[in-house]
């Protein structure tokens, strides 16, 4: 296959432009011309070099620390890195922008970013939810700093999901230990997260897997621990029928209850004989 004159000729002036532009950066890099680096960095940030102008306002930010346009270099830097998808970064960036500049016109959505870079860290409920918790505190703490900010409503939708992820990770532990039948450590689990989520619209279940897992505690446990943990089961029945009388559960609920109240009576004869 055989190119053109012209064609040959526009890839060379490409690889010179190219060349020249890897060139300029590189040595942009090595300089000590700040405000050089500065104007630099605010042009690849229009052009979406973020790569290029996150490292540049790196190199910068210590040397404005303190000047006018500080606060400028410190947004730009979280943006750079926001932009890269980097939310770890671009977080604490922000963060120390909220921080270290409370009266910049940055401040505000400074705050916000910081909560929203948290926001973008919290993963799926199955996984730890560290993030989603400083997510929701961050947010809640822009309400209360911003209270006239039209992004008020944005904050409260993120917190509004992010408890709804926690509601879920928490149902999903109690289930878990439950289902691995290790059911002291799953009444433990679902009693937490129906008192740490009391209007969970999983109540009903968790209750029954609560007043199970009683049930089958002591059907394993030994003889000393039986009666008490039955009159648990008993107890846990009176809490879930008295609030689902109409259960999905009350068949199995009412047989538990039964079985319970047997089991108590037998025991109560053999420790009399």
């Amino acid at each position: 296959m055989f190119f053109g004159r012209s064609y040959i000729i526009s890839l060379i002036i490409i690889g010179l432009v190219l060349f020249s532009s890897c060139g300029g950066y590189e040595k942009l890099l090595k300089s000590s011309d700040y405000k050089l680096k500065y104007q630099k960095g605010l042009e690849y940030f229009e052009n979406e070099e973020y790569v290029r102008s996150g490292t540049l306002f790196d190199q910068i930010v210590s040397v404005y620390k303190g000047t006018t346009k500080a606060d400028t270099v410190y947004y730009y830097q979280a943006q750079s890195y926001y932009k890269q998808n980097d939310y770890i970064l671009s977080g604490h960036h922000f963060n120390n922008l909220a921080i270290n500049y409370p009266n910049s016109s940055f401040s505000e959505e400074a705050e916000f970013m910081t909560a929203y870079c948290f926001y973008k860290l919290s993963p799926r409920p199955s996984l730890d939810q560290e993030n989603t918790k400083k997510a929701i505190s961050a947010f809640q703490l822009f309400i209360i700093e911003n209270p006239g900010s039209t992004k008020i409503a944005d904050a409260q939708k993120y917190i509004d999901e992010m408890r709804n992820k926690l509601v879920q990770k928490s149902y999903m532990s109690g289930k878990l230990y439950y289902n691995l039948g290790n059911f002291k450590a799953s009444i433990i689990a679902l009693q937490n997260s129906l008192n740490d989520f009391p209007n969970t619209e999983h109540r009903e279940e968790l209750m029954f897997l609560l007043l199970k897992s009683n049930f089958l505690l002591a059907e394993n446990s030994i003889v000393q621990r039986q009666i008490e943990r039955y009159q648990s089961t008993v107890d846990e029945y009176y809490s879930f029928v008295g609030e689902f009388p109409e259960s999905r559960y009350r068949r199995e609920a009412d047989r538990i209850y039964n079985d319970s109240l047997t089991k108590i009576g037998d025991r109560n004869v053999l420790s009399e004989k």
